[in-house]
């Protein structure tokens, strides 16, 4: 199958979907292959374009993929915001400790499911920090930057009012487990030759990452220790 001949755009509704095509395409490409593996050729042959003529739309390939961590963390900050919301009694300041141990569980896997629902994001979470923000102009990073703030900023005081967090330890629980995601995702290598190696020789067992339980694991850990600091 020929991919699709694009003509330079003329007008404002045509560069937004020249964007909007080149970055379906890459998420695409970069879900089927993974991040690192998908380059600014790549993705310009997916969408009909000279490489060069990419550079009108986006910075560089950094830029496309900076893009869209910006789209996955405010789409899955009101996701998951919502599913906190949406937890019942047993949680909030005012609950008992057995209560709140009891809950706690609860309130980390709904974390971890959230994040593992989402492979892009858990595969970008990782490259952000490595390569992402570093081939892209300053003033890119800094809007990227404020935007993954205001979002860790508005999870955790979702999470604080439904746990007995501080605002604070909420802040920290949600950084970690993005960052957790990020890399235990790398870890566990979906899709992948490694992944295949390690599932296949009994001696590897042990580097196999199920990122779900393990997270769920951590973000549990470390709930239940901030809730136990701060009871009374």
């Amino acid at each position: 199958m020929t991919t699709p001949q694009f003509e330079r755009a003329r007008s404002a509704e045509a560069k937004q979907a020249r964007e909007a095509a080149i970055l379906e395409a890459a998420a695409r490409l970069a879900l089927e292959h993974g991040i690192r593996t998908v380059t600014l050729t790549d993705i310009a042959e997916a969408v009909g374009m000279h490489k060069s003529a990419m550079l009108r739309y986006f910075e560089t390939r950094e830029d496309i993929f900076l893009q869209l961590a910006t789209t996955a963390w405010r789409e899955w900050s009101a996701s998951v915001r919502d599913q906190l919301a949406r937890l019942s009694a047993g949680t909030g300041r005012g609950a008992r400790r057995r209560e709140w141990e009891q809950t706690a569980g609860e309130v980390a896997a709904a974390l971890a499911s959230s994040l593992v629902s989402r492979p892009l994001f858990c595969d970008l979470l990782a490259h952000t920090p490595l390569n992402l923000e570093r081939n892209v102009s300053v003033d890119r990073v800094r809007a990227f930057k404020i935007l993954a703030i205001a979002e860790v900023a508005a999870i955790a005081a979702t999470l604080s009012t439904i746990t007995p967090l501080s605002v604070n330890e909420a802040t920290s629980v949600v950084t970690t487990a993005t960052a957790m995601a990020g890399a235990l995702w790398q870890m566990a290598a979906p899709r992948t030759t490694l992944r295949t190696l390690y599932e296949s020789d009994p001696d590897l067992a042990h580097a196999v990452v199920d990122v779900e339980p393990r997270l769920t694991d951590i973000l549990s850990a470390l709930i239940t220790g901030y809730a136990a600091r701060s009871s009374p």
